[in-house]
């Protein structure tokens, strides 16, 4: 092939690649265009530009309620996940045995593999048969932390294997003990994997349909599922407004992510 022909198909691959980026930001994109809509209903073009739709999102006691529950539940499943994962992705990629490693670690990413309907279903039955049921917000939490594992795990594992053991090796020659080798050797370099996981961990978690739908407790309900009772009745641009909301949030999980590890260290 010519470096003529190589450089069409480079243009044409890369008009490709930017019109599949266009077709998946623009429904994002068009809802947060639509959140500041001075129109009575969700529609396109735009009649004005006006934010009182997040004015109504903030003085909107059920929705308020709905985000700090969510906020709570995602806070807590990252802390936990941000412990539990970090010792599993350790204990699996330094003292797992070479035959029991790989299937602890489908173990362990089981819920990445598994549909989550399914696994909500699996833990409502489970919850029933030991007297739990749904009654408290335990449920929820416990399904918003099996959900959100594996984001850790994954990271804190991608992090560990990029790792150069040889500086923990000149630390203990030194004569650092296993905890102090851990605290200022090992901890520091899975640092990025450990914010990576635990930014993942809380913005899954707060945006979680199915296992909230299904284990949530009476009169709580979280900010995904609050907008889905909303738009059975309305269709305003609320919607539009309380979807923004979710999407700045991510993005700005997406930016502390490049602030502070940089996404250009990330290696799966």
């Amino acid at each position: 092939m010519s470096s003529v022909d190589k450089t069409i198909w480079d243009r044409l691959f890369l008009v490709l690649v930017g019109a599949i980026y266009i077709f998946l930001m623009f429904p994002i994109v068009l809802v947060m265009l639509l959140s500041f809509n001075s129109g009575e209903f969700l529609a396109f073009p735009l009649e004005g530009f006006s934010l009182r739709w997040f004015e109504s999102l903030f003085s909107n006691k059920r929705f308020l309620d709905a985000t700090l529950y969510s906020v709570r539940i995602a806070a807590i499943s990252t802390i936990v996940n941000g412990v539990i994962g970090t010792l599993a992705a350790i204990y699996v990629a330094r003292h797992a045995r070479t035959g029991a490693r790989n299937w602890l670690r489908v173990l362990m990413t089981g819920p990445l593999l598994v549909p989550e309907i399914l696994t909500a279903i699996a833990l409502l039955f489970f919850f029933y048969e030991i007297g739990v049921g749904t009654d408290y917000s335990i449920g929820i939490q416990i399904g918003h932390i099996v959900v959100t594992f594996p984001y850790v795990f994954l990271n804190v594992s991608s992090a560990l294997f990029n790792f150069d053991r040889s500086q923990e090796e000149a630390a203990r020659s030194l004569g650092a003990g296993p905890w102090m080798v851990f605290r200022r050797v090992t901890l520091p370099a899975i640092k990025p994997g450990i914010i990576t996981g635990c930014l993942f961990c809380f913005v899954i978690s707060f945006d979680i349909f199915n296992i909230s739908l299904l284990l949530k407790s009476l009169g709580n309900n979280t900010l995904p599922l609050e907008l889905f009772d909303y738009l059975r009745f309305n269709f305003d641009p609320t919607a539009a407004a309380i979807a923004s909301l979710s999407i700045f949030l991510t993005f700005a999980a997406i930016l502390i992510i490049d602030r502070t590890v940089g996404l250009r260290s990330l290696r799966f």
